[in-house]
């Protein structure tokens, strides 16, 4: 069996004086869509910008590609593999569409594959071709979270992961970008979704995470958890 790409071991982290994330263990393998589920301020965003290097972490191991980069800063956990598409886009204002998604490959220096990866990103959202030249901070949300997306694929990572996909975003559009995110999935990217709304990252990924007060309380595949009276009750209102 394959290493895991991502291994979390008894992670410990929070804010000051605040612990958010108690004894987390958890891994993701390679090829993979996993997602981390959750109420709001359960510790799942804590959880990414903890594996990003945004937070430092109290405790605990976090290994990637099979080396450790708890506690190493957010350049070289990038630089790695690992692409973090942060709650709320975050995208730039004032700079285009076209130049928010050119900022993902700014530790690259492959100009060749770089513009390649811009004409895949494209493709995959065509909206975002037509949109070039736009203030991408003026478009609709939906339009926003297929930049910010774009603009983690263009650091090339090994590891995409996703902080909230559904945030604020008709179910329509939220089907679109699952639709995307399962067509990424199939040319080998291995994506970690955090996601509040469990119908919808439980039909996007394969296995989950489940996190209460900042600790994994049940861990299995969606197919199973989705079934679980505990969840169905908890979760999906059913």
């Amino acid at each position: 069996m394959a290493e895991p790409l991502l291994e979390i071991e008894k992670l410990e982290a929070g804010y000051g004086d605040v612990q958010v994330l108690w004894d987390v263990t958890m891994a993701v393998e390679p090829g993979e869509i996993a997602c981390i589920v959750g109420s709001n301020g359960a510790g799942k965003t804590t959880l990414l910008r903890t594996i990003s290097g945004l937070i430092k972490p109290r405790g605990g191991t976090i290994r990637f590609a099979g080396g450790e980069i708890g506690g190493r800063a957010p350049d070289h956990v990038l630089g790695g593999g690992i692409a973090h598409v942060p709650e709320g886009r975050r995208l730039f204002k004032g700079l285009s569409v076209r130049d928010n998604l050119m900022l993902g490959a700014y530790l690259r220096d492959d100009r060749e594959a770089i513009e390649a990866d811009l004409e895949k990103v494209l493709e995959l959202f065509p909206i975002l071709k037509d949109r070039a030249r736009q203030d991408a901070t003026t478009l609709s949300g939906g339009e926003q979270q297929m930049c910010a997306i774009g603009r983690g694929i263009m650091a090339r990572p090994k590891l995409l992961m996703i902080d909230e996909l559904s945030l604020g975003l008709a179910p329509r559009l939220v089907d679109r970008l699952g639709e995307a995110l399962i067509e990424i999935n199939r040319t080998g990217l291995t994506i970690l979704l955090v996601e509040q709304d469990v119908m919808t990252a439980f039909e996007i990924a394969r296995h989950a995470y489940v996190i209460e007060t900042g600790r994994v309380s049940m861990a299995g595949s969606t197919k199973v958890l989705g079934d679980d009276p505990r969840i169905r009750q908890a979760y999906m209102g059913l």
